[in-house]
């Protein structure tokens, strides 16, 4: 059974910025194949650096749309040199695009491939256009140091009020996913969906469902919540 974000993807056109940390990148391109095969026209790309993919990038408007017409999403954005990474598109060049896109899948946030984060002065980077937010945490951050697990330490701590050594419990996900201060920065009015990643085992399920629990105690909409993971059936 595929979760409601599918469904209320498919409704309508949106533009997502994705957030956060511990898959943002796995689950924004599982996102972009599968509309991409229900025949959508998905465009891919980021307010801060992505990798440049192997295949799917298109350096042109012709080169985006041949991608669309074979039943492909499209990647976007300014080559960096000398790193293999894009940045983050023109204005103009991004408006031109998006307007032709069905869905816009946007990496809005970096987090050097760690499972956990809270974002500095500067990030996310959220585009006026933008209507929906998804922030993603890994689950393997939880009952490690936070030291060892996050991204943006300094500001972990302030936002949870521990020492680097702390270990991350269910209770602080919770905080860092709803604080303003967290991955709900600069939110506002948007849609806002959360995927707790990595949900592979048992001691990770139950955390996950731990979580869920906490959620609906702060009066989070559960129908927006993705446990996302090997160990997890909706």
């Amino acid at each position: 059974m595929e979760h409601f974000l599918f469904k209320y993807l498919q409704e309508e056109k949106h533009i997502v910025s994705l957030v956060g940390a511990g898959g943002k990148t796995t689950v924004m391109y599982q996102l972009a194949e599968h509309f991409a095969k229900l025949g959508k026209k998905v465009l891919v790309t980021t307010t801060t650096h992505i990798f440049q993919p192997a295949s799917n990038f298109a350096q042109s408007l012709a080169e985006v749309e041949a991608l669309w017409q074979a039943g492909s999403y499209a990647v976007v954005g300014n080559v960096e040199a000398g790193n293999g990474k894009l940045t983050q598109l023109s204005a103009d060049v991004f408006e031109k695009y998006s307007a032709l896109a069905d869905l816009v899948l946007i990496e809005a946030d970096g987090a050097k491939r760690l499972p956990c984060k809270a974002p500095a002065e500067n990030e996310p980077v959220l585009l006026p256009a933008s209507d929906t937010v998804i922030a993603v945490m890994g689950l393997d951050a939880l009952h490690q140091p936070i030291k060892e697990v996050c991204f943006r330490l300094e500001k972990v701590q302030e936002v949870l009020a521990v020492t680097p050594e702390h270990c991350l419990t269910e209770e602080d996900a919770v905080k860092l996913l709803l604080s303003e201060q967290g991955a709900f920065k600069n939110v506002g009015q948007r849609n806002y969906f959360i995927v707790l990643n990595k949900c592979d085992d048992e001691n990770r399920l139950n955390s996950a469902l731990k979580i869920k629990s906490l959620l609906e105690k702060e009066g989070f909409d559960l129908e927006k919540l993705w446990i996302r993971g090997e160990a997890y059936c909706e």
